[in-house]
C-alpha cells in the first residue's frame, strides 16, 4: 500500500492515509484534507439547515470554529467534550 502523510486543513491534525482515500476525502470535499473528526463536524454544519446552505458554508463555519480553538487539536477536542459535560450537569443551557 502507498501511503502518505497528510494535515488536515482545519484543525491541523496530521494522518497517514492510502492516497485512494486521500483523493475520496478531497473529492467529498471540494479538493480539500479533512480529518476524520473535521469531516463530520462539517457533515453536521450541514444537517443544522438554513444558517448553512451549502457544504462551502458548512467548511468555512468550522475552519472558523478551528481557528478559534487552534491550540491544538487536542485541546479543542478536550474543550468540546468539558461543554458537553457541563451542559449535562445542568451548569450551562443548550445554545
Amino acid at each position: 500500500m502507498d501511503v502518505e502523510s497528510v494535515k488536515c486543513k482545519c484543525c491541523g491534525l496530521k494522518e497517514e492515509c492510502t492516497k485512494g482515500y486521500i483523493s475520496q476525502v478531497k473529492f467529498n470535499f471540494e479538493d480539500t484534507w479533512l480529518c476524520g473528526l473535521c469531516s463530520e463536524a462539517v457533515h453536521e454544519e450541514l444537517r443544522r439547515g438554513p444558517s448553512v446552505c451549502d457544504l462551502k458554508g458548512a467548511m468555512r463555519a468550522h475552519m472558523s470554529f478551528c481557528q478559534q480553538t487552534r491550540v491544538s487539536p487536542a485541546m479543542g477536542v478536550a474543550d468540546g467534550v468539558r461543554q458537553m459535560l457541563r451542559r449535562r450537569s445542568g451548569e450551562i443551557k443548550f445554545d
